[in-house]
């Protein structure tokens, strides 16, 4: 297939799955359950991607592996974290507020923009299981190491989060333990420490190297849209004593608390 053809076929199966999960959320009236979908997503891309070339190579059974692995467990931590509230994440309740008819533009500005997102930031996932043709080699060695210490980071810092909040002593209080003692996101870190990785391994086939405008892409939303400084912005607002933490962790890359 060719490339506009591969990117083509996904955004056709994201946008069939993203346009069945807005007529769920007129249904329930709720579209914060959106959020599971972002990790599942890739694992769709990776899927259609993968039966739709049929290529026999261990690259691509790894990229296929690692996508999906990484896509069950954030999505089920995800949408676990979903069920156990009992309103809209206040994020989309905002949107609901300034936009008189959000039940109908959601389609786009929710569900659609992160289907689109999600093809775009998946583009290594999809060429690289797409091409692979050479060889394992010392880059795919490197993307493992990115992707196993990503992953690890990620689930533990998720762990830690959530026991922590299971905890109603800790309503309110900024969680300064574990990982999140050496980075205020370390799941986010995590995040894109796997991103790149996936990006290496498909990089060992060279023709991919410019995928990597997938983990550019998500480290940007990751630090500058969604994740770290719209975090920031609340927890600044929400949190008592939050300014001394931030004055003593590092805010991305895991560092030793400073005195």
């Amino acid at each position: 297939m060719t490339a506009l053809s591969l990117i083509g076929l996904n955004l056709l199966v994201v946008g069939l799955v993203v346009l069945g999960l807005w007529l769920l959320s007129l249904r329930l009236k709720d579209v914060s359950f959106v959020d599971a979908f972002w990790p599942v997503g890739f694992g769709v891309v990776a899927w259609t991607t993968f039966l739709a070339v049929d290529v026999e190579h261990s690259r691509a059974t790894l990229l296929l592996g690692f996508t999906s692995l990484w896509s069950l467990r954030l999505g089920v931590y995800l949408l676990s974290r979903w069920l156990s509230e009992p309103h809209e994440d206040k994020r989309y309740q905002a949107m609901r507020r300034n936009r008189p008819h959000f039940k109908w533009q959601s389609i786009y500005v929710v569900f659609g923009l992160q289907g689109a997102l999600i093809v775009m930031v998946g583009v290594p996932v999809i060429f690289g299981i797409a091409n692979a043709q050479a060889p394992l080699g010392w880059l795919d060695a490197m993307g493992v190491l990115f992707f196993t210490a990503g992953f690890m980071c990620e689930s533990l810092a998720d762990s830690q989060l959530a026991a922590f909040k299971r905890d109603k002593d800790n309503e309110g209080v900024v969680m300064d333990k574990g990982l999140w003692a050496w980075s205020r996101h370390p799941n986010y870190f995590g995040n894109t420490l796997i991103w790149w990785g996936l990006f290496l391994i498909a990089a060992s086939d060279t023709a991919n190297l410019w995928t990597v405008v997938g983990p550019i892409l998500m480290t940007w939303l990751i630090l500058k849209i969604s994740g770290v400084s719209l975090l920031e912005r609340g927890l600044h607002k929400s949190r008592p004593g939050y300014d001394a933490y931030v004055a003593r962790t590092s805010a991305f890359i895991p560092l030793p608390p400073r005195k």
